[in-house]
């Protein structure tokens, strides 16, 4: 089979004499054009130090494919960064960056008769982004994640972005002083990199190792190490190897590969982000995926690293461990990954870890073994009920009861609830209300990383519940529900929640519910009436009226021919 199966469309024959021009202008001698074009999806910019480092790995990369006997073709799509867009109106933006992103992949490369994507990405939604894109597209690729970033240090304690946001909450509550809210901030962030701790960067780049779409070890390495310049020129010429053998991402992307990844974010302790955006990747695959496969790993896989946000540890002390491979292998060895999985270097999962040990080192507890997790059932656990009868999503790490029953404190948005934690109004018992904030509402479905951490900050972690029908940012933890499916844009029962109504939120039973009678709720709904559209015209107008719910993964082509 050709290697420029794709590209000869623009590179061959007498017609294609002007294309062949302009190619010229950009490198291509005459002997390039019978090889393979490699797109570069390069996410590089300095919005963000998540992808401050991607420039130079792009550079390699595109060294390394003409290494290989094929022919780079670099070019951008963007970012968005949640950390600094977080608790703004911003951060509406953020969701829809992912959407952003992988149309602008899925055009380049499908604009450009590219043969295959080498896709390098940083911030969170450029990795569920740029595999969209290439489930869709189902040419070679292979993603290469731009590395985390390395702690900061202050008071013996290492420091992450989330360090700085639960400062407010400490600093809000009286807890610390301004000189050491400063100092947080100062040190948190202390170079390139992903945010640190298995927040959503982190989780997403270790569940495309595990799926098979990222080479072994590459999901933990620091932004700043040279292995990970090294790695990055492996994943290029393996590229062009998938490109000869024609390896697909449909045959990498199945429902196997995924639960092998869904199992992994359960063992680390990941984000709850990744369920929204695996149901997107699914799709985006055409595997059957929904809420309930979630819960059904859950219930089997237990947490097996102690990392932050509720843990101690960060993701560049889980590489030091033996990074994804080793926990992939105990995973393994325990029958609860699909080892006949292909992966884009054409072996198989077990292949892969064929030399990694059965159990983690004892040296360091990072990594827990088998017989000793950190909890004994996953983290993420899927709930429903009549305040969420598509479902919603518990993230229950940190947390000593992931039960509560209390009185509802009703915000209809972010900023409504964040004063109000700042401001001392909130108490033990209350279980708390974000809505309008989903993925129509918002529109965007914003992170509430603000007030969760304003609320560990203030002390409040085990003894208050949040729900939403927004997200939750990859560094919240505590007892937090988001996802909320109806949204309140849609007439759900979140929006018909009135201040001082009882509020259960049960993991153990995996119940969301309204206490009030099937009557009442009938009857608040009947005098329910939808709110105009926060924005009529732009970006998010068009997100508002094309996006799906967030238990199919708010996608935007759901149901674009079913009007």
């Amino acid at each position: 089979m050709s290697e420029n199966m794709r590209s000869q469309a623009v590179t061959q024959g007498v017609q294609r004499s002007p294309n062949r021009a302009m190619l010229r202008a950009v490198g291509f001698q005459d002997e390039d054009f019978n090889k393979a074009i490699v797109g570069v999806a390069n996410a590089y910019s300095t919005i963000t130090p998540c992808n401050m480092g991607i420039n130079q790995l792009a550079k390699t990369a595109e060294a390394s494919i003409k290494q290989a006997g094929a022919m780079p073709q670099m070019f951008g799509t963007i970012t968005i960064s949640d950390g600094i867009s977080m608790g703004t109106e911003g951060m509406k933006y953020s969701l829809v960056s992912r959407e952003v992103i992988a149309d602008s992949i899925e055009t380049v490369c499908n604009g450009q008769s590219m043969d295959g994507v080498i896709a390098i990405g940083g911030c969170d939604k450029n990795m569920p982004g740029a595999m969209i894109a290439i489930a869709r597209m189902n040419i070679p690729a292979i993603f290469v994640y731009g590395g985390t970033i390395k702690p900061g240090h202050y008071n013996g304690r290492d420091l992450t972005v989330v360090s700085s946001f639960e400062a407010v909450g400490q600093y809000s509550a009286g807890k610390i002083d301004n000189t050491e809210l400063m100092e947080v901030e100062r040190r948190a962030c202390p170079g390139t990199g992903s945010c640190g701790g298995m927040y959503t960067a982190n989780t997403m780049s270790s569940a495309f190792e595990a799926m098979g779409m990222s080479l072994p070890y590459s999901s933990t390495m620091a932004a700043e190490d040279a292995e990970k310049a090294d790695s990055t020129a492996e994943s290029a010429k393996v590229l062009v190897e998938a490109i000869r053998q024609q390896i697909l991402p449909r045959q990498i992307i199945t429902r196997k590969s995924i639960e092998n990844a869904i199992s992994v974010i359960m063992a680390v302790g990941g984000s709850t982000n990744a369920v929204l955006h695996f149901l997107a990747i699914a799709r985006a695959a055409d595997v059957e995926l929904n809420l309930d496969d979630f819960e059904a790993i859950r219930d089997r896989v237990p947490v097996l690293c102690d990392l932050k946000p509720s843990g101690r540890y960060v993701a560049t002390d889980l590489h030091k461990a033996g990074g994804i491979p080793q926990v992939m292998k105990i995973l393994l060895v325990h029958g609860l990954l699909h080892g006949e999985c292909l992966t884009i270097t054409g072996k198989s999962i077990a292949e892969v870890l064929a030399d990694v040990p059965d159990e983690p080192p004892a040296n360091q507890d990072v990594i827990r073994p088998w017989n000793n997790p950190v909890y004994a059932q996953g983290h993420l656990a899927i709930l429903k009920g009549n305040l969420a009868t598509e479902g919603a999503v518990a993230k229950i790490t940190g947390v000593k009861n992931p039960s509560i029953t209390g009185p509802a404190r009703v915000f209809d948005s972010e900023e409504e609830c964040l004063d109000a934690i700042l401001a001392g109004k909130i108490q033990a018992g209350d279980a708390i209300v974000i809505r309008y904030e989903g993925p129509k509402g918002g529109p965007g479905m914003r992170e509430m990383l603000a007030p969760t951490s304003a609320i560990i900050g203030a002390g409040l972690g085990d003894a208050v519940g949040l729900i939403t029908d927004g997200r939750f940012s990859g560094g919240t933890y505590g007892m937090v529900v988001g996802h909320v499916a109806p949204e309140a844009a849609v007439g759900g029962a979140i929006a018909l929640v009135v201040e001082g109504d009882t509020i259960t939120i049960d993991a153990h039973s995996r119940l969301l519910q309204l206490n009030i009678s099937d009557e009442e709720l009938a009857r608040r709904r009947a005098n329910w009436q939808p709110r105009p559209p926060r924005y009529t015209k732009g970006i998010l107008a068009k997100y508002a009226k094309l996006v799906a719910s967030s238990s199919v993964g708010a996608v935007t082509d759901f149901d674009l021919f079913n009007d």
